[in-house]
């Protein structure tokens, strides 16, 4: 008797067994939950290149960097070492810009870019990687700015002549903890370039930059980019040769102090705006051309968060 009454105790077990094994039972458990990738990069900017982060909503980010001269130029001899490796030369390009998000996805600033130089732009995030239901290798974002040279030029008196833009497609991705890489080709135009048959408005970049994680508070950083296009044998009105150096190459370290990023590199330009680092760059490594320069970021709240 006591066999025929545990019987369905023991039949409901192994039913149950069998219904917590089958993969029509287990979809109506609860599903994983979504974690988006966090700190690809530290900053909005990586070096001199943009990366695919975005300030956090209702924050403003404040940036000041400074551009020096050549650490060593060919043939300075004593002036090298009299000039203090470029830190003393008297010439110190200075970028300073404010980023706002006004939206979860969206950044918008401006910046003084160096010497009667200014830029407005706005970045989207378009996706962000994340695991979970949905997985997403990597993050994309869209980057367009324009500038605009207030400066004298009796050749280009026509206002529009004075403005150039650039967009960018960024492409990152964080493989572990410590190391991430973006992608970040480039398209520059130009509504006035110099004279002559091998001439555009359009100049086309391809870029990589990567971050290495050392510690909770120090990262290395590297950026290089190759101009495509448009670098070699430009004539100008006067007829003069002009040749840029289609390379730039960037190493930093960045140190983290919770409030403040602060960023220390040495590099293969002296501009302070992307677009002139990237398509009318004078300095090159081969002739010792190296720069030092020093960001200095701070973020800020100035949107109350909801209780």
């Amino acid at each position: 008797m006591k066999k025929i009454l545990l019987l369905p105790v023991f039949l409901f077990a192994f039913l149950a067994n069998i219904m917590a094994q089958d993969p029509a039972v287990a979809e109506t458990k609860a599903a994983p939950k979504q974690k988006f990738t966090r700190a690809v990069f530290n900053a909005t900017k990586i070096i001199n290149m943009q990366s695919t982060e975005i300030v956090s909503p209702g924050a403003i980010q404040f940036m000041i960097s400074h551009h020096f001269s050549n650490i060593w130029n060919k043939g300075g001899g004593k002036q090298n070492i009299a000039q203090f490796f470029g830190l003393n030369s008297g010439v110190a390009h200075t970028y300073m810009s404010f980023d706002y998000s006004p939206l979860k996805f969206m950044n918008v600033g401006v910046a003084m870019a160096g010497a009667s130089k200014y830029e407005g732009w706005a970045k989207f995030r378009i996706l962000r990687q994340q695991t979970g239901a949905k997985n997403i290798p990597v993050t994309i974002g869209w980057y367009s700015m324009m500038n605009v040279n207030t400066a004298e030029d009796p050749d280009n008196e026509f206002s529009g002549n004075k403005f150039s833009f650039m967009n960018q497609l960024l492409i990152s991705r964080k493989f572990s903890d410590k190391i991430s890489l973006q992608l970040m080709p480039t398209w520059i135009h130009f509504n006035v370039v110099p004279y002559g048959i091998n001439n555009s408005n359009e100049v086309f970049s391809m870029g990589i930059a990567g971050k290495y994680k050392v510690s909770s508070k120090l990262n290395v950083t590297l950026e290089y980019a190759r101009q495509l296009n448009m670098y070699k044998n430009l004539i100008t009105k006067n007829g003069a040769i002009l040749n840029y150096n289609p390379d730039l190459l960037s190493l930093g370290v960045e140190i983290s102090t919770g409030t403040h990023l602060f960023q220390f590199y040495v590099g293969s330009t002296t501009d302070a705006s992307a677009i002139d680092q990237l398509a009318r760059n004078n300095s090159s490594i081969k002739d010792g051309n190296i720069a030092f320069g020093f960001t200095i970021n701070r973020s800020m709240n100035v949107k109350k968060k909801e209780k």
